[in-house]
């Protein structure tokens, strides 16, 4: 892997398809490589899982939080860890709101899992009942038509 320039590790992430390349990729300092990897539908539950543990600022941190959280290949194993880590920074008074809601929508997660997060100290009143309505819509799906 002869990559160079920040441009070049952006490519790489948006367009590689082989799983020990995006592996290494994920150990670079850059975070919109991160996003780009936590957005590459060939990225594994071993990559995705490594990137949980990433920290650059809020606002990076809390964008790479919500694409792990959507990633396809998400696992159960990478979304407890998300979960942990967006839970670490609601308890620091960030807010990962973004990856709340999405974690709330996936279902490898049990709802008292993903429930918790509102109870902790960086959870708004706004955050704890746009949860309880995603929630909400795991039994109660909305139905369209007759």
């Amino acid at each position: 892997m002869s990559v160079h320039t920040p441009a070049e590790y952006l490519e790489r992430a948006r367009a590689e398809n082989d799983s020990a390349v995006l592996h290494r990729l994920a150990r670079c300092p850059y975070p919109f490589v991160w996003h780009a990897l936590a957005a590459n539908p060939a990225t594994t539950p071993d990559t995705l899982l490594e990137l949980s543990t990433a920290r650059d600022s809020v606002w990076n941190d809390n964008r790479l939080l919500r694409l792990l959280a959507e990633h396809p290949r998400a696992d159960r194993t990478v979304l407890r860890a998300v979960r942990d880590a967006v839970a670490d920074r609601l308890a620091e008074g960030e807010r990962p709101y973004a990856a709340v809601l999405v974690l709330a929508a996936r279902t490898e997660l049990a709802e008292a899992e993903v429930r918790r997060l509102g109870a902790l100290r960086g959870a708004s009143a706004r955050l704890r009942g746009r949860l309880d309505r995603c929630l909400a819509l795991r039994t109660h799906p909305v139905r369209h038509g007759p």
